[in-house]
This record gives structure tokens, sequence and C-alpha cells, in this order.
């Protein structure tokens, strides 16, 4: 369970500190519509297994999760145990990955690298995930609403 909610908290950091130092879009040939069975297989992803709810998702004023902003974004609550200058402070909105090409996804979830070719900042871990569920999950946060502006 500890590896789980590890997993997910790193999914979070991870595309939270690529969105803080995110400088330029890129431009790329796009892909394939992805099927049914990517968004599914994209959806287990992001809410069961690296559960990126818990901390993309604001809550409400009793703290739970906010059903209407699921997925756009909010302050990170998780805290480094000593002081650390990288450390993001706010996750980005995922919902509709606006902002992002589906090369800056995989490159953040395969390499663990960001669209400005940086590192990605703590708390989020570096992951180095099979391209497939780099694809799947990029689709599910696609087929989301993104937040109002």
């Amino acid at each position: 369970m500890k590896i789980i909610f590890g997993i997910a908290i790193a999914l979070v950091l991870v595309i939270a500190s690529i969105s803080v130092s995110y400088t330029q879009t890129s431009r790329e040939v796009p892909s394939p519509a992805p099927s049914n069975a990517d968004v599914a297989r994209g959806k287990y992803l992001v809410e069961e297994v690296a559960k990126c709810t818990e901390c993309q998702t604001p809550r409400d004023e009793q703290g739970q999760l906010d059903n209407q902003r699921w997925l756009q974004g909010a302050p990170i609550w998780i805290t480094p145990v000593k002081p650390d200058s990288h450390w993001a402070d706010r996750a980005p909105a995922l919902a509709g990955f606006p902002g992002y090409s589906d090369g800056d996804g995989e490159k953040i979830l395969e390499k663990g690298i960001g669209p400005n070719g940086e590192d990605i900042r703590p708390p989020l871990h570096i992951y180095h995930m099979k391209h497939e569920d780099a694809v799947a999950i990029i689709a599910y946060l696609r087929s989301l609403p993104s937040a109002p502006r």
C-alpha cells in the first residue's frame, strides 16, 4: 500500500514540477486517436494505481475531493523533510492535459524529463513507464473537460 501511495504522489508531483518549469510549447505530429481501451486503462492507472486525484484535485470545505474540479490542479500538501528550493508547491491541472503535447507527456512519464529539458522537480519521482501506459494516461487526461478559464 505504501508503494502504491508513493507512486501516486510521485506521479502527481512529477507533473506538477513540470508545469511549474514549463516554458515552451512543443510542436509535433498529432498521434492517432486513442481507443476506448486506452482511455479506460489510463483512467485505471491515474485513479486506482497512481491515485493522482489525491493531489491534483482540489478539496472542499470538509476536506473531500471536489468532484466538480476533478484533476484541475491544487496546492501540494506534502512538505519536504528539510528545506528544498526546487520543491514544487502546486500540482497543475491535468484534466484536458492543457499546455502539453503528447510528446511532452511521454517524456514526463517515460523519462522523467520536463518539456523544458530539465529533470522533474521534487517531491515527484522520475518515472520510467512503458510507452503504452504513458499513451493510455495521456488519452484519459485528454478525455476530461479542462478547467474553465
